[in-house]
């Protein structure tokens, strides 16, 4: 059996199911540089333990931390064995940074894997670094053209780059069908809906994922139509705006566990995320599997791989209320029926046990 060795921060639940899959075909064994206990961003429940087949390793001799990020020596300890394949996760975490530095020394080859990324406007030292670091690696692998036109931009070899599905979902959580209107409706009366349609928003109450821009164009939609935010908690300015606009069609709902927040998913007509930028986005993968179609911006990398305008959703600019509005609007107006069914199709090959079984290809 082939022994691989990953190197990345710490232990996302998406992650852990990823490596106890591939650990059914593979001896694999995940370095983590980051403790559970320091990533307060995170509550304790999000993390999961997993089935237990792939060797967790927790590095622990410590030089401090940079930006927040630990810095581990040990690490090549464990580059000194013998590995069928090594991957590097996080190209710019500073332990990952050493275990480059420590396989380009002794020459031995390895893969950089990146989920998603967007070229930015950089120039001068920072660009350099960046592809100094980029360019390490022997082959890389991508979760999509975009991604991979992203490292192609920082320094990786094109025809030494391999694609895999990246997402955080089993097959067996891919509806068959999408909700018919009985069960929808159903759905909505108990979660307090009283709206034709609704539009969902999952995700923090961050400027950044575009909440506010969401919040701002309601007055700009159909009357009934209504909003959904799960998540997080409104601010005093949040309620300010609705009620001064009157929007009585907006809901806010607090942060709500995978079982419960699957119900707001299936009562819903639309998913909206209009980020300002996203290296992925999985909350995509998550509302396409319910049958949703999606409106998200150019900036967001799960979006660009996975929506077709017209087909399964809509593609906007990042930071444009109108052009959110009208998409908004245009799924509504449209057949947003056929629109989730489109994208109930497109979202089934991304499954946990495909993205397992990319990589045993690419390392056989």
């Amino acid at each position: 059996m082939k022994r691989v060795l990953f190197i990345t921060n710490y232990a996302s639940p998406y992650r852990v199911c990823f490596y106890d899959e591939l650990a059914k075909y593979m001896d694999v064994t995940v370095l983590f540089s980051d403790r559970i206990e320091d990533k307060k961003h995170r509550s304790a429940d999000w993390f999961i333990s997993g089935e237990g087949r792939f060797h967790a390793v927790q590095l622990q001799k410590r030089l401090g931390s940079m930006g927040g990020r630990d810095f581990c020596l040990d690490v090549t300890d464990w580059l000194k064995q013998k590995w069928d394949a090594i991957v590097v996760c996080g190209y710019a975490y500073p332990t990952v940074v050493l275990a480059m530095a420590y396989l380009r020394l002794h020459r031995i080859p390895f893969y950089m894997e990146v989920d998603g990324g967007l070229i930015r406007e950089t120039a001068g030292p920072k660009l350099w670094f960046k592809r100094l670091l980029v360019s390490q690696a022997t082959a890389w692998i991508s979760s999509g053209s975009c991604t991979t036109d992203y490292l192609v931009h920082y320094g990786a070899k094109r025809d030494k780059v391999h694609h895999y599905p990246f997402t955080s979902l089993w097959q067996r959580e891919i509806l068959c069908a999408v909700p018919n209107a009985a069960e929808k409706q159903q759905l909505r009366q108990k979660l307090g809906m009283t709206e034709k349609k609704i539009a969902l928003y999952v995700g923090r109450f961050d400027p950044r994922k575009g909440m506010d821009d969401l919040l701002h164009v309601a007055p700009d939609l159909d009357r009934d139509t209504g909003i959904c935010f799960v998540g997080g908690e409104p601010t005093q300015e949040h309620l300010t705006f609705c009620r001064e606009q009157n929007l009585t069609n907006v809901h806010f709902v607090g942060f709500k566990k995978k079982e419960a927040l699957e119900e707001y998913y299936k009562a819903a007509d639309l998913l909206v995320l209009p980020t300002w930028s996203d290296v992925w986005g999985l909350v995509i993968n998550e509302a396409m599997a319910q049958g949703l179609p999606v409106v998200t911006t150019d900036r967001c990398v799960a979006g660009v791989e996975l929506v077709k305008n017209g087909v399964n959703g809509y593609i906007v600019p990042a930071r444009d209320p109108k052009a959110l509005a009208d998409a908004v609007n245009r799924v509504f107006r449209e057949d947003y029926q056929a629109m989730g069914a489109a994208a109930l199709e497109a979202i089934r090959p991304y499954t946990i046990e495909n993205m397992a079984a990319a990589h045993v290809e690419i390392f056989s």
